[in-house]
């Protein structure tokens, strides 16, 4: 079976917005209103759904808010869903959802990070329909820097286009923008130096190719063996090429994110991996042990690559990447690399 893409999105299309985790309070408004005018500045048709509530923890009960993003994903008229931001319980919905309605559906862009990548990662893995893991909808107000992505980009691009990204010059070091106090803001504060580095050991040429699929570890790691987290099925049933498989951690220490990527490896989530990217993290350090060594304790007998500090995940900016894409990883010389088609 071959992955499934959604239709480039055009000018006209329709995006849906709803909040399948946690809801936008009213001090957080502005900024949502000012991320709808970015995508109505693009052409595009905004709807937004009835779970957006930002007064509790989530949004709506869960069963509301499976309800309304199964609809979106399914209403042919939606060519995107987009939730303004993640948050804690989105995995409520896992088993909620029906997917047996989205998987014959005419496939849609669902685009997210963070808690939202527990629904991603479900989808395509159930499903074999493409997913976008990126800046949410309250960062579409932001400029992206070269050489990365931002996920409109991706998203409008022709079917089979090579999309090409690699490490960004700098990184955000001093943590979130206050958009109560500016709902404006539109440049990141990039401030310190950033590098992806080998950790496997390795120091010779890279040329990897495969499937990609991961998420946030702190989400992720409950779908591991349910049918909602089934890498090694989705191995065999769409990626006789392998698989690149990447994550990263939002605020683990490193003893929690060892132990979380141990977990994913018993699990099989690397037994396809002809790489692993590991996302730059703020997590902290635990004592004597940091996120590298995190990294090098549960992954560095994969005899794989295995690169971290790479831009994807909660310390802005990050790449576009998409779920069920053939990525070829790079690293060879000065050139550091990754070329998806969504092919």
């Amino acid at each position: 079976m071959s992955v499934r893409y959604p239709d480039p999105l055009a000018p006209g299309d329709r995006v849906a917005v709803t909040a399948p985790s946690a809801g936008v309070a009213a001090r957080f408004r502005p900024r949502l209103d000012r991320a709808l005018r970015e995508l109505e500045a693009r052409g595009l048709e905004v709807v937004l759904g009835e779970c957006l509530d930002g007064d509790g923890v989530v949004s709506a009960p869960a069963a509301h808010r499976a309800a309304e993003l199964t609809a979106m994903l399914v209403d042919p008229a939606v060519r995107a869903v987009v939730p303004p931001w993640g948050g804690v319980l989105a995995i409520d919905l896992v088993d909620l959802l029906d997917w047996d309605a989205v998987a014959a559906a005419r496939p849609t862009w669902f685009v997210g990070f963070s808690d939202t990548s527990t629904l991603l990662t479900a989808m395509t893995l159930r499903t074999g329909v493409a997913t976008v893991h990126g800046p949410a909808l309250m960062e579409l107000p932001y400029t992206t820097p070269a050489p990365l992505l931002p996920w409109l980009d991706v998203v409008r691009a022709p079917a089979g286009a090579p999309l090409r990204q690699g490490p960004s010059a700098q990184h955000v070091g001093g943590g979130w923008d206050d958009v109560v106090a500016h709902p404006h803001v539109d440049r990141y504060t990039l401030d310190t130096p950033s590098a992806w580095v080998r950790l496997d050991g390795g120091a010779g040429d890279v040329v990897a190719r495969g499937r990609l699929v991961g998420g946030c570890l702190e989400t992720i790691t409950h779908l591991a063996g349910s049918p909602y987290g089934d890498v090694p099925g989705f191995a065999r049933a769409h990626a006789p090429e392998g698989l690149v498989v990447y994550v990263e951690a939002s605020e683990d220490t490193a003893f929690s994110t060892a132990r979380r990527l141990h977990g994913l490896r018993l699990a099989g989530w690397f037994d396809d991996a002809s790489a692993v990217l590991v996302g730059r993290t703020s997590a902290p350090d635990s004592p004597g042990f940091t996120q590298h060594d995190a990294v090098r304790d549960a992954l560095g007998g994969l005899g794989v690559p295995v690169v971290a500090d790479v831009d994807c995940g909660h310390v802005p900016p990050q790449m576009t990447l998409v779920n069920g894409a053939l990525a070829t990883l790079t690293w060879r010389g000065d050139e550091r690399s990754l070329v998806q088609e969504l092919v």
